[in-house]
């Protein structure tokens, strides 16, 4: 294998060009899933039936707390690359950790708001709407569920192999994933909760 040293480690070889190109693709495909749950929120918001409207369900302090950890768990994972194109393989496994800590966070918001829209009477079967939102939001939540494992997999593997074209690859090809949520987040964000609150 030829290691192209102009380059960072992640992008050194040309089978890791091909994995980052491939990855590319793959979130194009995300894309296209997140747009097809995005219109059909869109067109089932107002169909509430007897249940609820997200003006009566939506709150804004465990949003903005979700919108928050998981912003920064961004910021975190981008010092995670700086410092893994550095060198600094503790610095690195440190930001990734902490990435994940702030995922996790979301997640235990999520579950407990889902929690809470199904007490109150807000749950998959309810309308069109709840479904929508339910199913739109658990979709990101499944992806940030498997992100936590993606993750946790790659701090285990640059601990035990180093930092290695491979290694580079793998963990920058999760923060490209994280990224990706973090912008579906900003959607869910501003067009779900905020525009709903309106």
């Amino acid at each position: 294998m030829k290691l192209d040293h102009s380059q960072p480690l992640e992008y050194s070889t040309g089978q890791n060009n091909l994995n980052i190109f491939g990855f590319w693709i793959f979130l194009g495909a995300e894309i296209m899933l997140f747009a097809t749950l995005f219109t059909t929120y869109f067109t089932l918001e107002h169909r509430t039936g007897n249940g609820p409207t997200g003006a009566e369900i939506f709150e804004i302090t465990p949003v903005l707390i979700e919108t928050i950890l998981l912003l920064t768990s961004s910021f975190v994972i981008g010092l995670g690359i700086h410092a893994m194109r550095l060198g600094k393989i503790k610095a690195m496994i440190s930001f990734f950790s902490i990435t994940l800590l702030l995922g996790l966070g979301f997640l235990g918001f999520e579950i407990f708001e889902f929690v809470h829209y199904v007490h109150i009477g807000a749950g998959l079967q309810t309308s069109a709407f709840t479904a929508s939102l339910l199913t739109t939001l658990g979709t990101h939540g499944a992806h940030v569920t498997f992100g936590l494992f993606w993750g946790l997999a790659i701090i285990l593997q640059v601990k035990k192999r180093g930092l290695t074209p491979e290694t580079a690859n793998k963990s920058f090809i999760f923060s490209l994933y994280w990224h990706f949520l973090d912008v579906v987040w900003i959607f869910i964000f501003s067009f779900i909760y905020l525009k709903g609150m309106m």
